[in-house]
């Protein structure tokens, strides 16, 4: 018997969201008013709620919004929330780009998780990819000072883009090493369902971090992208925790 999923308060379907044309909206508002200043993170592309359910377990005083397009993954989640009372966590069913550009306000959230984001690896599909300089822009307006960007794949050519687009944006992020997350199981990188998956596969990981700039400190160096150094890692050295 298939059992029904109750998406509770935790789901936000995307016809609950006012036209895009509106602006920008209080999202701290969607969590209730005694935790509704607790600092806020970012997960794009949640799936089935995996590392949101982790990371949310982990740092209750931290808010947390996931963001998942396909309606069935994004029940899923949300009703996996729901059924652990993680009152931290609000699921939007929304595409990313559209809500971080059309409803988050400047300097909300403290980071962005982008893991294991769809390659779209045809070169004429190469524009539908979501991590591109204009993206990275976005993200840098919606950070907090000093605020995060934390980018994770197995494909080793869209690293290699993703690295060439946050080169773009230098002056706005500084590039440092990733370390896995505490919420990560061990020998994982950030513990989603897809690197669980893909780690059966025998697939390489490649990770990013990226800490927003501030504008006294806004300098165009080329030294801080040396992207063929130890803060373009794969995933094997980044997880010899002995080196951290």
């Amino acid at each position: 018997m298939t059992r029904l999923l109750n998406v509770g308060e935790i789901g936000i379907a995307r016809e609950e969201l006012p036209p895009f044309d509106r602006g920008p909206i209080d999202v701290r508002a969607w969590f209730g008013p005694a935790v509704a200043n607790q600092p806020l993170d970012l997960e794009i592309g949640s799936g089935k709620g995996t590392f949101l359910v982790q990371e949310a377990l982990r740092t209750p005083a931290v808010n947390h919004i996931g963001i998942e397009w396909a309606r069935a993954y994004w029940r899923h989640a949300a009703d996996r929330c729901r059924r652990r009372g993680l009152r931290n966590v609000r699921l939007v069913q929304v595409e990313a780009a559209m809500f971080v550009r059309c409803y988050v306000a400047d300097a909300v959230f403290r980071q962005v998780h982008v893991y294991f984001p769809d390659p779209w690896p045809k070169t004429r599909h190469h524009k539908r990819r979501l991590i591109q300089e204009p993206f990275l822009r976005q993200l840098h307006r919606i950070l907090e000072p000093a605020g995060l960007v934390r980018l994770a794949t197995d494909h080793d050519l869209y690293f290699s883009w993703m690295q060439g687009h946050a080169a773009r944006t230098h002056h706005l992020f500084e590039m440092l090493p990733f370390a896995p997350l505490e919420s990560a199981g061990d020998d994982e990188l950030v513990g989603t369902n897809f690197e669980r998956k893909y780690r059966r596969q025998g697939r390489p990981f490649y990770a990013m971090l990226l800490r927003k700039r501030s504008r006294g400190t806004i300098k165009a160096t080329e030294a801080t992208w040396n992207i063929s150094g130890p803060i373009a890692r794969p995933v094997d050295e980044i997880l010899d925790r002995s080196s951290l």
